[in-house]
């Protein structure tokens, strides 16, 4: 049973340094208090003491499905219907690679120019796999709809753009999918415990997500699979790992799938990167979603307001309507890389997107009005007194 929400914000149940404003969680969700005490219990009680033996004493081996039960409650899916491992980018390939199996007869993959890098390298190279006749049409976000025909196999679109916030309307979408014999794919990484989300009321076919932004999962943190109930039973998965079969201990020479989604694992669960995140998926037990989603849109809405009087030379990137929006909000601004690096070094922490986005995440959990406001002050001297325009700041960093 899910406790009695708690009133947002919830600092105290995060390790956060004092006096940073930490507007980044769309890139990486902070450390919630009492996860690195799990992990080492883990470690010295778990691996420690019960050695291989852990894999039945301590659960490790059902923590996929276990997790991913308690993903699929965040993102509107029915018990047994989403399983974790592995990277976002695997996941992805193993649901597009899926949903082409489900039209054989056609032969066009549909995304969107605000659709993330690797969900397209991941379709440019199953597409070379797959042979020269598969085709992958990109088309501009609000175009998607249309796009839509019997050419087209499966549409694969990221909910949340990762630079603007922009946000897909996933019912509307994936109606039209459905009435074209479109299989719809929807990746959720910048949704995932930052917008409410209904997969059983879009019914939607598959979706993959990360869990190391909204959901606190921790660097490198596994991906989740969701498969739709009716889909599951006739997966066939192009990624056919041993704990992926039916019976992986039975070591038959054979691949025979698990039935549903179990047939999406691949190989070994990262164990304490899936324990990690179970700790920290705890949080979620005393968070209510629209309460988050109100908050979330009240603290873009504001610091929107309050960015456009103080500092007109930035340019809003994201939608002005909350209701096309996620939980971030992006400025282009020429100079936006240097100048993130001065906020940075201010304690104010968003991040950079390729050419001119300033990107700024907000989560509720851990971010009140003050902190906007504060931020808002911070990033206001940066640009009126051009504090970015220093040699320091101009030297881009391996990650941005």
């Amino acid at each position: 049973m899910k406790d009695t929400a708690h009133t947002l914000p919830m600092k105290h149940w995060f390790e956060l340094p004092p006096g940073m404003i930490y507007l980044d969680g769309n890139s990486l969700g902070p450390l919630p208090k009492g996860t690195a005490d799990r992990l080492q219990a883990m470690m010295t009680e778990e691996w420690g003491q019960n050695l291989i033996t852990g894999w039945n004493r301590d659960g490790w081996m059902e923590q996929p499905a276990r997790v991913g039960n308690m993903v699929a409650r965040l993102i509107g899916a029915p018990e047994g219907s989403v399983t974790m491992g592995d990277t976002l980018s695997v996941k992805v390939y193993q649901a597009l690679s899926a949903a082409l199996k489900m039209r054989p007869d056609r032969r066009v993959i549909l995304s969107d120019s605000g659709n993330f890098p690797s969900d397209l390298y991941m379709a440019q190279g199953l597409i070379q796999q797959l042979g020269h006749d598969y085709e992958l049409r990109v088309v501009a976000p609000e175009e998607v709809g249309n796009a839509m025909d019997e050419a087209v196999a499966v549409a694969m679109i990221t909910h949340v753009d990762y630079r603007t916030g922009r946000m897909h309307d996933m019912a509307g979408i994936t109606k039209a999918a459905h009435a074209a014999g479109v299989v719809m794919l929807w990746d959720l990484a910048h949704s995932a415990g930052a917008v409410p989300v209904d997969l059983m009321a879009a019914n939607c076919e598959f979706a993959v997500g990360c869990t190391y932004k909204y959901l606190n999962g921790g660097p490198g943190a596994p991906a989740f699979i969701y498969a739709r109930n009716d889909v599951a039973p006739a997966m066939e998965p192009a990624l056919a790992g041993w704990l992926g079969h039916d019976a992986p201990f039975a070591f038959e020479p054979e691949y025979r799938p698990a039935p549903g989604i179990a047939r999406m694992r691949v190989g070994t669960p990262p164990v304490m990167q899936m324990t990690a995140l179970e700790h920290a998926l705890l949080i979620w037990d005393h968070v209510d979603m629209p309460q988050l989603r109100a908050a979330s849109v009240a603290l873009c809405e504001l610091f929107i307001r309050e960015l456009e009087a103080r500092c007109p030379d930035l340019t809003l990137a994201s939608p002005r309507n909350s209701a096309e929006r996620g939980s971030q909000v992006s400025f282009a601004f020429e100079h936006g890389y240097a100048a993130m690096q001065a906020l940075i070094d201010r304690d104010v922490i968003g991040d950079f997107r390729a050419p001119d986005i300033m990107r700024f995440g907000f989560t509720p959990l851990y971010i009140d009005e003050g902190d906007v406001l504060k931020a808002v002050d911070i990033l206001e001297e940066v640009i009126r007194d051009r504090l970015w325009d220093d040699d320091a700041y101009q030297r881009k960093a391996l990650v941005t």
